[in-house]
């Protein structure tokens, strides 16, 4: 007798959200600790922009993850957790953003056009910023729903921001680039079964194929 594959179900699929809610805030609370017990490194302020950077870099590869995942084990109720797990990204987002603002720039807006000209990674990583918000406020159902097509259109922007903030890692960091190459490969990675799995990539194999047999008729 076959062992009967699991399932989500509605339930497991709550308790399954309930986890995830847990791992995206255990994270926030350990950086609060750390910061009022004075164990945030030699420069906290440095330290806060870089740890909500990295985090929400670690969402945005997990919300990646979702849909091979779902599709390799036949799990089709696991794509309903891609919306919480993308709003993390973008909590973990703006929280970089409200460090960089608050704790480096204080609030001081000439000074922070004065450090896009000079560093141009922060350009990149505003420009994924604001592409992470407009994913996350039209995230919800009725806008889905009033969008139509362009829904998905707009939410295709999800690989743009996977090829920008590793972008904006890579050019932010001074000397230690071993952390967002791995960063970057994963991402190469993630988009590379992406592209294999689409319609596009399948429709050009396809093509590919009766190209070849018209080449070579014998094989």
């Amino acid at each position: 007798m076959k062992n009967k594959q699991f399932r989500l179900t509605s339930r497991s699929l709550f308790w399954l959200k309930g986890l995830m809610h847990c791992i995206g805030l255990l994270p926030i609370i350990y950086l609060v600790l750390l910061v009022f017990n004075d164990k945030a490194g030699g420069d906290p302020v440095q330290y806060i922009i870089h740890y909500t950077g990295v985090g929400a870099l670690n969402a945005l590869i997990a919300t990646l993850l979702i849909s091979p995942i779902a599709r390799k084990f036949k799990q089709g109720m696991l794509l309903q957790t891609r919306r919480l797990v993308g709003l993390y990204v973008f909590a973990y987002a703006s929280l970089h953003i409200l460090a960089f603002f608050s704790l480096d720039l204080l609030f001081a807006w000439g000074l922070f056009f004065e450090e896009v000209l000079k560093r141009p990674y922060i350009l990149v990583g505003a420009a994924a910023y604001l592409l992470l918000a407009a994913l996350a406020f039209t995230s919800f159902k009725a806008v889905m729903r009033k969008m139509g097509r362009r829904w998905q259109k707009l939410h295709n922007a999800i690989y743009l921001i996977a090829l920008l903030i590793p972008i904006h890692f890579y050019w932010s960091v001074k000397s230690e680039i071993i952390e967002p190459i791995l960063y970057f490969i994963m991402v190469g990675l993630l988009l590379g079964i992406r592209l294999k799995a689409s319609r596009w990539w399948k429709q050009l194999s396809v093509k590919s194929k009766f190209k070849g047999r018209e080449i070579n008729p014998e094989s």
